[in-house]
C-alpha cells in the first residue's frame, strides 16, 4: 500500500506514524495491497479554500475527503479491486484548537481525523443517524486496535 503524507502546515507532526496508520486502516478495511492515498496536512488558509472551492461551505474544517475510484472496504473470499483511494486534506492547527473540548490531545485527534478521512474515502458518511452509527463504530474499532497494534510493537 502505498501512501503519501505531506506536511503542508506549520505543526509538527510524526509522518511516519501517521502513514503507518493509513496504512493500519486500509488493511484492516481489506484494500488490495497495491492501493494507493495521499494525506496532506495543511494551514487554514488552505483548508478554509478548499472547505470553500469543493464543498461550498464558509470558513475552515478539520477534514476533507476526495475519493477518486469509488473503492469499498474488501469482503472476504473476493477479489479486491486496487486503485487510487484519494485524497485527504487535514488542518492539524484545527485539530489542535478542537482537541482540548473533545477531551482528547492534539495528537489524538489528528489520528482521529486520519481515520475519519480514509472512511469517507471508502463511501462511509454520517448524515443520518444509522450512518453515523456504523461510521463512528467502525472509527472508534480502528483507533483502539491501533493503540493495541502499537503496544504490542512496544
Amino acid at each position: 500500500m502505498s501512501v503519501d503524507v505531506l506536511n503542508e502546515s506549520d505543526v509538527d507532526v510524526d509522518i511516519v506514524e501517521l502513514t503507518a496508520l493509513c496504512r493500519f486502516v486500509m488493511k484492516r478495511m481489506r484494500l488490495h495491497p497495491e492501493t494507493e492515498m495521499s494525506l496532506r496536512l495543511v494551514d487554514i488558509p488552505t483548508i478554509t479554500e478548499l472547505n470553500e472551492k469543493w464543498m461550498g461551505k464558509e470558513g475552515p474544517t478539520d477534514v476533507l475527503s476526495f475519493p477518486m475510484d469509488e473503492l469499498l472496504p474488501g469482503k472476504d473470499g473476493e477479489d479486491l479491486p486496487e486503485g487510487y483511494l484519494g485524497d485527504i486534506a487535514l488542518s492539524p492547527e484545527i485539530a489542535d484548537q478542537q482537541a482540548p473540548g473533545l477531551g482528547r490531545t492534539r495528537d489524538d485527534e489528528i489520528r482521529l481525523l486520519t481515520v475519519h478521512g480514509i472512511l469517507h474515502l471508502l463511501g462511509y458518511d454520517h448524515a443520518e443517524p444509522e450512518e453515523h452509527e456504523v461510521m463512528f463504530g467502525i472509527q472508534g474499532r480502528l483507533l483502539v486496535d491501533w493503540e493495541e497494534e502499537k503496544k504490542d510493537a512496544t
